[in-house]
C-alpha cells in the first residue's frame, strides 16, 4: 500500500504501530487488542517484514519493495524474504480492526535483520504504542530511535512500561515509572506501568483486569482512536508525515459530541453495525471500549 491509500469505503482509517525491542510484548499486545493471534503459533513475528493487519476476510498478500503484490500463505510467512518485503497484509474479523489499522513492527534491534526493514514502513504511522520491558526500561537504543519520530506522532503515542509484575516490590516499580517518565517528558502522550497476560488473563474479572493496568491504558487508547478518526478524516496523510498539527486541515465548527467510554451490554449492537462509513466520535468510542473491555 501506498502513503494516503484509502479503505474501500474511501475513509482511511487510523493507522496505530506496535512498536519495541524484542521480548518487549509486542505479540502479546496483539492479542490482546485483537481477542485473537493474528499469526499461527509456529510462526515468529520478530523473523517478519512489518505485519499490517486490517478488518476483513481477503487473503494475506506481500507487497515487495518495488510496490508489487503477490498472494503468500499464512503458514509459510516465514519464508517471505525479509530485505524485499514492504510489508505483509493480513485480514481478521477483530472488532478493534474496525475502527483502525494495527501495524506490528519487528525489533528494533535484532542484529539479524536491517533497520531498513522497519523503517520504510514509518510513513504509514498516525501513532505508535511503544513497548518498553520493566525490567530494562527505555534503553539507550530505543530512545535513539524515537528521537526522530515526528512531534505529529509522539503527540498521539503510548507508552507501555510491560511485564510490570516481573518488578518486586514497590520501591522498583516507582522507581522505574520515575526514571522512565523523567527521560521521555513531553516524548509521548502518555506512560501506563501494564502486564499484558494478566490482562488477558483477567477475562470478565474486572478487579484483575484493573490490576493489571489495563483499565487506564485501553480507557486512553480509546480516547486516541477517537482523535486519530477525527485527524484522519481531515487529511489521507499519515502524521508522520506532517510536522505538527496546524498542516492538517482543521474542521468547521460541530456540536461537540458527548463522551461515552463505558463497555455496552453484551447484547449490544456490534461494532460494524455501528459504525457507519461516516462514524460519529461517540460510535466509535463506545465500540472500542467494548471490543477491548471484552477481549
Amino acid at each position: 500500500m501506498s502513503v494516503g491509500e484509502t479503505s474501500s469505503g474511501g475513509r482511511r482509517k487510523p493507522r496505530i504501530a506496535l512498536m519495541g525491542e524484542f521480548s518487549a510484548g509486542k505479540s502479546t499486545l496483539s492479542n490482546l487488542l485483537m481477542g485473537q493471534r493474528p499469526l499461527p503459533e509456529k510462526v515468529t513475528a520478530t523473523r517478519l517484514s512489518p505485519v499490517w493487519i486490517s478488518y476483513g476476510t481477503r487473503a494475506p498478500y506481500r507487497v515487495a519493495t518495488d510496490g508489487s503484490k503477490e498472494p503468500v500463505s499464512i503458514e509459510d510467512l516465514e519464508s517471505i524474504p525479509v530485505e524485499e518485503t514492504r510489508s505483509i497484509r493480513l485480514f481478521l474479523e477483530a472488532d478493534i480492526l474496525e475502527v483502525c489499522d494495527l501495524i506490528d513492527f519487528p525489533g528494533i534491534s535484532d542484529p539479524n535483520m536491517s533497520s531498513s526493514v522497519w523503517e520504510r514502513m514509518l510513513p504509514e504511522v498516525d501513532a505508535v504504542i511503544w513497548c518498553t520491558h520493566a525490567t530494562q526500561a527505555w534503553r539507550q537504543s530505543e530512545a535513539a530511535v524515537w528521537e526522530d519520530m515526528p512531534q505529529a506522532v509522539r503527540e498521539n503515542s503510548i507508552l507501555l512500561i510491560t511485564r510490570f509484575d516481573k518488578l518486586n516490590n514497590e520501591k522498583d516499580r516507582g522507581r522505574v515509572i520515575k526514571r522512565v517518565t523523567r527521560e521521555t517528558q513531553g516524548q509521548f502522550g502518555a506512560i501506563f506501568p501494564v502486564s499484558l497476560l494478566q490482562a488477558i488473563q483477567a477475562g470478565e474479572n474486572y478487579d484483575l483486569w484493573d490490576a493489571s493496568g489495563a483499565g487506564p491504558f485501553t480507557a486512553h487508547l480509546i480516547d486516541v482512536i477517537e482523535q486519530l478518526t477525527a485527524l484522519t478524516a481531515r487529511t489521507e496523510l499519515p502524521l508522520y508525515n506532517v510536522d505538527s498539527q496546524t498542516d492538517i486541515p482543521q474542521p468547521v465548527a460541530t456540536p461537540v459530541l458527548p463522551r461515552r467510554v463505558q463497555r455496552a451490554p453484551d447484547g449490544g449492537r456490534s461494532a460494524r453495525e455501528r459504525v457507519q462509513s461516516e462514524p460519529s466520535t461517540e460510535d466509535t468510542v463506545s465500540s472500542v471500549d467494548r471490543i477491548l473491555r471484552s477481549s
